[in-house]
Formats: C-alpha cells, structure tokens, sequence
C-alpha cells in the first residue's frame, strides 16, 4: 500500500531548527524525523512513499537525491567523476516520490495535488511529516478493513504538559496533579484512506475541517486507538525530548531496531 506523508508545513513554532531546513528534516538521533516515519511503514512492508513537499521542499529533494553517497563509504575516481559504492550499510529497498505541491497549499489541497500517484489505488495510507510512534501498521490497515469506512484514523491519548487544578467554590486549590493523560483520545495522524477521499477534497481546503468533518457527520470515520507511544515534533521542547530520548536509548518508535533501544515506553521517564 502506498504511503503519503505531509510535508509542506512552515514548522514557525519550532523556528530554532526549521529557519534552514523543513520541519520533517529536524533530526532525531542524527537521522530527519521524516526517516524514523519511513522505516516505521517500511518495517512493515510498505515501502511506496509519495512525499507532499512545500517549504523548503528542495532539501528534502537533496536529502534523497544524495542519500546512498550520503550513508555510505565510497570512492571517487578522480578526473572521471566517477563514483564507486564500496560499502553500503544503509541501503534502503524505497520508492520515493516527490511532490512540489505548493507553498501555502493546506493538507487537503496538498493531498488532492497528488491524485495521479495514487491513481491506480483503491486504498492508500497518509500521516504527518511530525510526528512518530510505535502503531502497529497490520493492525491499524486490518482495522480499516473491518470498520470499512472511507478513513481511519489513530487516535491517541498523550499526556497534558500542563498541571491540572481542582477549585473550590471559594476559589480555594484543592487538588493538583500534573501532566495527567488525557481523557479523550486526539487525532495522532497514520490515516488509512480510501480513494473515495478525493470526492471530499479541494485545493484550498485543510484535510481536517469541511472533509473529515463531513465525512464523520456521515458515519464514514473510523478510530484506531493506539495506546502505545506517539510523540509529535511541534516545538524545541518536542526536539529536545525526543532526542533526550534517544540519547539515552529509549526509542519505542524504533520497531525495526529494538536491538539498539530495548527500552519500553512503560519506562519512559525524562
């Protein structure tokens, strides 16, 4: 099944690191987010990706254009410009699309712009350029199947960054507790869509308003709650904890490579 990923936002509110490069390219582990989402869906076979480019679209072009000199050890022939792979360690089995779909353009016009990609696809799978998790991909598309609504998406429950008060009438605190989980689950992304989505879309529409709201009003959304980890990259406090994370091996998104973070997210303590 192909994959869409969204990666045209501006990213303001994480300016430290997005005034140079697009928000998919900060880098978690040395490696760009947008990376850690691919192996997620190529761990579990699917490795089709069509990239929805904007803001600074050209260094995710470069990043891709370069990525097999860029992981490897080669050796260039001098005067002939030639260029000998001798050892890949990273090579990876992908089909990348680019697509330029506009500066401005919102999710549901940059989803519509990449249509004829997906022209040949009855069902396809779309999340963002931001944010990552541990989802169980086969069962989040056998989910899909079941409910056979035209989306699904994984709802998650992340925890408030913020202290929760309880009040008396006289104003008085009476409770406290902080970075409580919260109640109701919130879309993380890691949709499963069907082609039957483009009836619903315009350019200059966000895929989260008129369509799904209207597609919801329907009976045709779907919820996969995932209950594992999900972190979304939205801000430097978002980057400097994902990359604490890593630091210190604890990196439950990292299904393909549990060998290097064998940390479990019940563990998770920073």
């Amino acid at each position: 099944m192909k994959v869409v990923i969204l990666c045209g936002g501006k990213g303001t509110r994480l300016r430290e690191e997005t005034e140079y490069k697009p928000k998919p390219m900060v880098e978690i582990g040395g490696r760009p987010i947008l990376w850690h989402i691919m192996k997620l869906y190529a761990y579990y076979g699917h490795k089709d990706f069509i990239l929805c480019l904007g803001y600074k679209g050209n260094v995710i072009k470069e990043y891709f254009l370069n990525y097999e000199f860029m992981n490897s050890d080669f050796t260039v022939h001098l005067g002939t410009k030639e260029a000998v792979v001798t050892h890949n360690g990273h090579e990876e089995d992908w089909n990348v699309t680019l697509a330029d779909t506009g500066l401005e353009t919102p999710k549901g016009g940059r989803l519509l712009r990449v249509q004829p990609y997906l022209a040949d696809e009855t069902e396809f799978m779309l999340t963002y350029g931001d944010g990552i998790a541990d989802v169980n991909i086969d069962q989040l598309v056998k989910h899909h199947r079941t409910e056979e609504k035209i989306v699904t998406f994984t709802g998650v429950r992340p925890c408030s960054r913020f202290a929760s008060v309880q009040i008396s009438s006289d104003g008085s605190v009476v409770g406290w507790k902080e970075k409580k989980q919260l109640k109701n689950f919130i879309n993380g992304g890691f949709f499963v869509l069907k082609s039957e989505i483009f009836e619903y879309l315009m350019d200059d529409v966000e895929l989260e308003e008129e369509p799904l709201e209207k597609l919801a009003h329907i009976g045709q959304v779907s919820m996969y709650k995932h209950h594992g980890f999900w972190e979304c990259m939205d801000t430097y406090r978002d980057y400097k904890y994902l990359n604490d994370l890593y630091d210190k091996g604890v990196c439950p998104w990292a299904v393909w490579n549990q060998q290097e973070c064998l940390t479990t997210t019940t563990e998770i303590n920073v």
